[in-house]
């Protein structure tokens, strides 16, 4: 294997890396996005329950 083939083969990890890592870190905003979601939805439900017996 010459020179131009190891460097070739290394540029196409490095690449097959970078996009591991680009739809792991996809995964992870994706991830926290549904988290903040549910946690927002969360607060929500207390708060109305809260208002309710205030409420009444």
């Amino acid at each position: 294997m010459g020179m131009k083939d190891q460097f070739q083969d290394k540029s196409e990890q490095w690449q097959e890396q970078a996009k591991q890592r680009a739809q792991q870190g996809k995964e992870q905003a994706q991830r926290g996005k549904q988290r903040d979601e549910e946690t927002e939805r969360l607060q929500q439900d207390e708060q109305d329950r809260f208002d309710q017996d205030y409420d009444a």
